[in-house]
């Protein structure tokens, strides 16, 4: 059978290319003109994921041929989308990408055709809105084709390794559907979970990311404390974790197109159903994680202030403005708004970090700045501020 993944992005192509490795033909659709001729050519253009390389060179133009073309997918029996959805400035879903990818393939949706959603999404959206957007594009009915969701659990960087190997659950908008989806994955996925529908799946996947979210927020926490009361966090972290306890590292607070993301899905379905007592926690760890950078910048001026030098002519360095270390990633930056609000407040920062150039540094408003240039050096993925 040939199988169809909508969206090559750092998600999509590996698991394109995990596929195309299991000896599955593959349709990937991408809008992005130039990722396609880069895929068919056999470049990945996504360097930084290991073990792409050899996959894209082996299958590129072959056995996984991208196309920005929905048509060119019409002869495949199977179609999993994985294309981004975003937060609004209200922080609610803005569907238009997802809406427009599954109108698109409901334009050539056949019957008997299975269809997967991978992207994370509300509970609820592939019963109800997928289905819709499937069935009015198509004139079928479910029953007529199938629908499921499996949501990725990957980690950029290591999607190779975690498709092959990491837990992956699969479920349908009924029996039927679960089973064909399970059926598919079972030959490119060998630790794979049908549970009982597809929105227990996209619940799954969302209190997984609400689990990561609350616990840093209560290692930030704790880590603030610990540094009022005058102890060392880390090493009380390291005595404090045993198999019932496992305190998270603290941070800048939490970026990224994930963590930040899932929690405001079931915070806004409990606000639109009137029980906003229901999601208090995930709120407050929301705002908490998302006002460490104001933390953060007050003991960067802090160590500033011990210059004996006008605070503006302080030479600041941010190392590290990506929201991961090693990953060429911007979304929900907490480490970039950090920069950027020191900026604001006047003072002389510049940025550093081993993913970027100087030219997309200044591209972004910033001010590239080597770290032994600085005066105040704030490494992000350490934690650690350096004074000279």
């Amino acid at each position: 059978m040939r199988v169809a993944v909508i969206g090559l992005g750092k998600a999509g192509l590996p698991l394109a290319a995990v596929i195309a490795d299991s000896g599955v033909e593959v349709i990937g659709v991408d809008l992005d003109k130039r990722k396609c001729e880069m895929i068919n050519s056999g470049e990945n253009p996504i360097p930084e994921e290991s073990g792409l390389d050899d996959l894209i060179k082996k299958y590129g133009g072959k056995l996984l041929k991208a196309t920005p073309d929905y048509t060119e997918a019409k002869d495949c029996k199977a179609y999993i989308v994985i294309t981004p959805l975003y937060l609004d400035e209200n922080k609610n879903p803005e569907f238009c990408t997802l809406e427009s990818a599954f109108r698109s393939i409901g334009k050539i949706l056949k019957r008997g055709d299975l269809v997967v959603l991978e992207t994370t999404v509300p509970p609820g959206t592939t019963d109800n809105l997928v289905k819709r957007w499937l069935e009015e594009e198509s004139g079928l009915k479910l029953g007529e084709f199938y629908l499921a969701y499996s949501p990725e659990r990957i980690m950029t960087g290591y999607s190779i390794s975690r498709l092959k190997e990491f837990p992956k659950v699969v479920g349908g908008v009924d029996d039927e559907s679960g089973r064909r989806a399970y059926e598919l994955y079972k030959r490119f996925v060998s630790n794979l979970i049908l549970v009982s529908s597809a929105k227990l799946a996209e619940f799954i996947k969302i209190i997984e990311g609400c689990y990561r979210d609350v616990n840093i927020a209560l290692a930030n926490e704790l880590f603030k404390i610990a540094e009022e009361i005058g102890v060392d966090f880390y090493e009380a972290r390291k005595y404090a974790n045993h198999e019932y306890c496992h305190i998270h590292l603290p941070s800048t607070g939490v970026g990224g197109h994930c963590i930040p993301v899932y929690p405001w899905f079931l915070i806004k379905e409990m606000e639109k159903r009137g029980k906003f007592e229901f999601a208090r926690l995930l709120r407050a760890a929301r705002e908490l994680n998302d006002e460490m950078v104001n933390y953060w910048v007050e003991k960067i001026v802090l160590e500033c202030l011990k210059f004996n030098k006008p605070l503006s002519e302080v030479k600041i360095c941010i190392k590290g403005i990506a929201f991961r270390k090693g990953v060429k990633e911007l979304y929900h930056s907490r480490n970039l708004a950090l920069a950027k609000l020191l900026a604001e407040k006047g003072l002389d920062v510049g940025v550093y970090d081993e993913m970027f150039t100087p030219e997309e540094v200044e591209e972004l408003g910033l001010k590239w700045r080597e770290p032994d240039e600085g005066d105040v050096v704030f490494d992000c993925f350490e934690l650690r501020l350096d004074v000279k």
